[in-house]
């Protein structure tokens, strides 16, 4: 089973998956649980650059799509062939939403991965107003970046939405508490 976790900044995303990966362990499932951008090479130069400074847009995508790549090829699909449970906190949704935000065309970047990802098996989209979402970030203490600003997380979360009604994905109000946002979760996957 494959299980993607996405949502606008200041969802919840990594403490959900992160939950659900144990539950599914304790019911004897094996699981891998990840994220994207990777720690690969592509991933890192990712991660680098939402610190230092952004690269150019293309650049930028095109790195996206060459750590999913890799991703894919050394972990998602090799898990998922042996039978594992991937769980991913972000993929090509979030660029659809985050490149879409500054311009690109969604369908484009969707079609561009899904020529070598697979789809999700579930697909959970963490959906919380950008008020909410911009009090979390705040709380955390980390450095805003620049996709961090009201307009831009509105931008992401119209695009994420837009996706509702894909039979694959689940809407969750991840405004209501850690645990009733659990609960929807473990609801919505199959039992095995």
């Amino acid at each position: 089973m494959f299980i993607v976790i996405e949502g606008i900044d200041g969802t919840g995303k990594s403490t959900q998956a992160a939950r659900l990966a144990e539950w599914l362990r304790e019911q004897g499932r094996e699981v891998v649980l990840d994220f994207e951008p990777t720690r690969g090479p592509h991933g890192m130069k990712l991660r680098e650059s939402f610190t230092a400074g952004r690269l150019p847009a293309e650049e930028e995508l095109a790195l996206f799509l060459a750590d999913r790549e890799e991703h894919v090829a050394q972990v998602i699909a090799p898990s998922l062939a042996v039978g594992k449970v991937v769980i991913l906190d972000r993929y090509y949704f979030s660029n659809m939403a985050y490149q879409g935000a500054i311009g690109f065309d969604p369908q484009e970047i969707r079609r561009r991965n899904e020529a070598f990802a697979p789809v999700p098996d579930l697909l959970f989209i963490l959906d919380l107003d950008t008020d909410t979402a911009l009090a979390r970030i705040g709380g955390r203490g980390d450095e805003t970046n620049e996709f961090e600003k009201r307009e831009d997380l509105e931008r992401c979360r119209g695009i994420f939405l837009s996706l509702q009604n894909e039979p694959f994905v689940r809407v969750i109000d991840a405004s209501r508490s850690m645990d009733d946002v659990q609960e929807q979760l473990r609801r919505a996957v199959p039992a095995v």
